[in-house]
Protein backbone atom coordinates (compact mmCIF):
# COMPACT_ATOMS: atom_id res chain seq x y z
CA UNK A 1 0.00 0.00 0.00
CA UNK A 2 2.65 2.26 1.03
CA UNK A 3 4.86 1.33 -1.80
CA UNK A 4 1.80 2.89 -4.38
CA UNK A 5 1.51 5.69 -2.56
CA UNK A 6 5.17 6.59 -3.00
CA UNK A 7 4.73 6.02 -6.47
CA UNK A 8 1.67 8.39 -6.88
CA UNK A 9 3.84 10.81 -5.13
CA UNK A 10 6.71 10.39 -7.12
CA UNK A 11 4.78 10.50 -10.78
CA UNK A 12 2.88 14.07 -9.24
CA UNK A 13 6.44 15.60 -8.55
CA UNK A 14 8.10 14.37 -11.71
CA UNK A 15 4.79 15.83 -13.40
CA UNK A 16 5.43 18.86 -11.16
CA UNK A 17 8.98 19.41 -11.85
CA UNK A 18 8.55 19.03 -15.53
CA UNK A 19 5.81 21.57 -15.81
CA UNK A 20 8.10 23.93 -13.90
CA UNK A 21 10.58 23.23 -15.78
CA UNK A 22 8.89 24.00 -19.28
CA UNK A 23 7.21 27.33 -17.60
CA UNK A 24 10.55 28.44 -16.82
CA UNK A 25 12.24 27.98 -20.39
CA UNK A 26 9.44 29.52 -21.30
CA UNK A 27 9.84 32.96 -19.34
CA UNK A 28 13.82 32.80 -20.54
CA UNK A 29 12.58 32.73 -23.75
CA UNK A 30 10.20 35.46 -23.73
CA UNK A 31 12.85 37.46 -21.69
CA UNK A 32 15.70 37.00 -24.68
CA UNK A 33 17.89 34.99 -22.26
CA UNK A 34 18.06 31.95 -24.07
CA UNK A 35 20.90 29.99 -21.37
CA UNK A 36 20.53 29.76 -18.08
CA UNK A 37 20.51 27.06 -15.42
CA UNK A 38 17.23 25.57 -13.66
CA UNK A 39 16.28 26.73 -10.24
CA UNK A 40 16.87 24.74 -7.14
CA UNK A 41 13.74 24.32 -6.03
CA UNK A 42 13.14 22.75 -9.69
CA UNK A 43 16.08 20.21 -9.43
CA UNK A 44 15.43 19.03 -5.57
CA UNK A 45 11.94 18.38 -7.22
CA UNK A 46 13.24 16.00 -9.30
CA UNK A 47 16.00 14.44 -7.04
CA UNK A 48 13.29 13.88 -4.44
CA UNK A 49 11.21 12.18 -7.46
CA UNK A 50 13.49 10.16 -8.41
CA UNK A 51 14.39 8.76 -4.41
CA UNK A 52 10.59 8.87 -4.01
CA UNK A 53 10.16 6.52 -7.39
CA UNK A 54 12.98 3.93 -5.94
CA UNK A 55 11.09 3.77 -2.84
CA UNK A 56 8.02 3.01 -4.04
CA UNK A 57 9.18 0.47 -7.24
CA UNK A 58 11.21 -1.32 -3.92
CA UNK A 59 8.36 -1.14 -1.79
CA UNK A 60 6.11 -2.55 -4.28
CA UNK A 61 7.78 -5.31 -5.96
CA UNK A 62 6.67 -9.29 -4.87
CA UNK A 63 8.79 -11.48 -2.84
CA UNK A 64 11.97 -12.63 -4.03
CA UNK A 65 11.74 -16.26 -4.50
CA UNK A 66 14.36 -19.08 -3.23
CA UNK A 67 16.45 -20.58 -6.91
CA UNK A 68 17.72 -23.32 -4.87
CA UNK A 69 17.38 -26.99 -6.07
CA UNK A 70 15.64 -28.03 -2.75
CA UNK A 71 13.16 -25.59 -3.84
CA UNK A 72 12.80 -26.26 -7.16
CA UNK A 73 12.39 -29.90 -6.19
CA UNK A 74 9.11 -28.61 -4.32
CA UNK A 75 7.64 -28.03 -7.45
CA UNK A 76 8.77 -31.07 -9.44
CA UNK A 77 8.67 -34.84 -8.89
CA UNK A 78 11.73 -36.96 -9.38
CA UNK A 79 9.76 -38.91 -12.78
CA UNK A 80 9.28 -35.50 -14.29
CA UNK A 81 13.71 -34.37 -13.10
CA UNK A 82 15.21 -38.16 -14.08
CA UNK A 83 13.14 -39.02 -17.11
CA UNK A 84 16.86 -38.19 -19.29
CA UNK A 85 14.98 -37.47 -22.18
CA UNK A 86 18.42 -35.54 -23.42
CA UNK A 87 19.72 -39.08 -23.41
CA UNK A 88 17.47 -40.57 -26.00
CA UNK A 89 19.25 -42.64 -28.92
CA UNK A 90 17.75 -43.12 -32.26
CA UNK A 91 19.39 -45.23 -34.59
CA UNK A 92 21.06 -44.01 -37.03
CA UNK A 93 19.71 -45.84 -40.67
CA UNK A 94 23.06 -44.73 -41.94
CA UNK A 95 24.43 -47.99 -42.74
CA UNK A 96 21.71 -48.89 -45.02
CA UNK A 97 21.51 -45.35 -46.83
CA UNK A 98 25.52 -45.69 -47.42
CA UNK A 99 25.85 -49.12 -48.01
CA UNK A 100 27.11 -50.51 -51.04
CA UNK A 101 24.55 -52.43 -53.01
CA UNK A 102 26.76 -55.39 -54.05
CA UNK A 103 27.02 -56.46 -49.78
CA UNK A 104 24.14 -58.24 -49.98
CA UNK A 105 22.78 -56.75 -46.65
CA UNK A 106 19.97 -54.80 -48.21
Amino acid sequence: MIGKLFLTLATLALLHAAYSTYEHLSLLKALGKPEGSLPLDIVYESILALILGLLGASLNAPPLKDITWASEMKKRTIDGMDSRLGFAHYKSRGKFLFASPHDGKI
